[in-house]
């Protein structure tokens, strides 16, 4: 049986919290657009980001509503984290952050398409005590 849209964003969550970035790519077409507060791009792009982000904040994205219609799907989340590596040569100060974060994904074939991400990074960088990235 093939998996649902959900099922395919609730297996995208589960390999970011583990930082499996093999597990992550695998869920995206080859041409998917990833489009995010760092930037856009295809999968070459995001991932070395992906990389950066779950190295340096350790983040866990907890699902808080999950709706899904057509090939769209939707989530809310509480992102937690904590600063737990340089982000690019910033400081490092092990201090934690908790953020509400959206991400809206385009489906088609079992893979995701596009997935375009909100979070208030801002809110983010004061939690840890770092100078919010301009």
């Amino acid at each position: 049986m093939p998996a649902t849209n959900k099922q395919i964003v609730q297996a995208y969550v589960d390999a970011f919290n583990h930082g499996d970035l093999d597990a992550l790519v695998a869920l995206f077409a080859p041409d998917a657009l990833v489009h995010g507060v760092l930037g856009s791009g295809g999968l070459e792009v995001v991932r070395p980001v992906w990389g950066e982000l779950i190295t340096c904040f350790a983040i866990n994205l907890e699902i808080e509503d999950l709706v899904a219609e057509d090939d769209r799907v939707v989530a809310r989340y509480v992102e937690r984290g904590r600063s737990s590596a340089s982000f690019r040569g910033g400081p490092v100060t092990r201090q934690p952050y908790a953020v509400p974060a959206m991400e809206w994904f385009e489906l088609r074939d079992g893979l995701i398409r596009q997935r375009w991400g909100a979070r208030d990074m801002a809110a983010q960088f004061r939690q840890m005590g770092l100078p919010v990235p301009g």
